[in-house]
């Protein structure tokens, strides 16, 4: 009893054993692949490429920036920031320095969005953000807004945001059902909400089958009827009528019923009197 109790346990101690083992080689192996990220502030973007491959890092520049403190062309700031503990192989971004800011910051407002963009180039500025606003006193592609304000001097980014006049969306409708109104209550329905007067048609007749006529009998001569004169002169011609009148009933409509449809667009009707 003795010996099974001493086997089991050298047993537990050795399966301790390489437990710690292995969490210390995992810890170490972790921390092995692992680099502090080094200070990049200052350093042009060669020196910054070549300690970031010295380190296992890889640097993207992606921004510029104007600062009174750190020469043109010089690294602005990182992200990460120095110190920070990262992975090998990890992503660096850069902004570097631009210098002191030296071009004025045109005034575009009042212009187009065309001349605007032509103003801003000719100065070595880049469009920022630029966003729409519905403002109806103001031609549509017109600057009505600008960030930062002409004649600024405190810009950070050689960049100017817009805010541009566009026209008024038309208003969409709901198309109701009109099946089973009378045409001329539709019609004023329709000119209340801004719609044209709908275009209404009699529905397609059928197809009348006809029977197909006797041959003629080359051989019997033309048998000519006489055709009795009217004295008061040539009958009449009917008039067909001029169109659906307002009391037809509508039977069918296009746009269907729950289309969305925008003010002014054409309605049809199929009306029955």
């Amino acid at each position: 009893m003795r010996k099974f109790l001493r086997i089991l346990w050298v047993a537990l101690v050795l399966i301790i054993v390489a437990l710690v083992s292995a969490l210390t080689a995992m810890r170490l192996a972790i921390h092995g692949r692992e680099i502090t990220v080094p200070d990049f502030q200052g350093k042009t973007p060669v020196e910054a490429r070549r300690i970031a491959d010295d380190n296992g890092l890889d640097v993207q520049i992606e921004r510029e920036y104007y600062s009174p403190t750190v020469p043109r062309g010089r690294v602005l700031s990182q992200m990460p920031a120095a110190g920070t503990v990262v992975r090998r192989g990890w992503e660096l971004r850069l902004a570097l320095s631009l210098g002191p800011q030296r071009v004025a910051i045109p005034q575009v407002v009042g212009e187009s969005e065309r001349a605007a963009a032509i103003s801003m180039d000719e100065r070595g500025l880049d469009p920022g953000s630029i966003a729409g606003v519905q403002i109806s006193s103001v031609p549509a592609g017109q600057v009505v807004a600008q960030n930062p304000l002409p004649n600024a001097t405190d810009v950070s980014a050689p960049k100017i945001s817009l805010l541009i006049a566009q026209d008024a969306s038309p208003q969409a409708f709901v198309m109701p059902s009109f099946i089973g109104q009378p045409l001329g209550s539709a019609t004023i329905t329709l000119a209340n909400a801004g719609f044209p007067a709908p275009r209404a048609s009699a529905p397609t007749p059928e197809p009348v089958p006809t029977t197909p006529a006797a041959p003629e009998n080359p051989a019997a001569p033309p048998v000519t009827a006489p055709v009795a004169k009217s004295e008061s002169g040539p009958s009449p011609t009917v008039q067909s009528p001029g169109g659906p009148s307002p009391a037809s009933i509508i039977v069918s409509q296009f746009p269907a019923a729950g289309a969305k449809v925008l003010a002014g667009s054409s309605i049809n009707f199929v009306v029955r009197d």
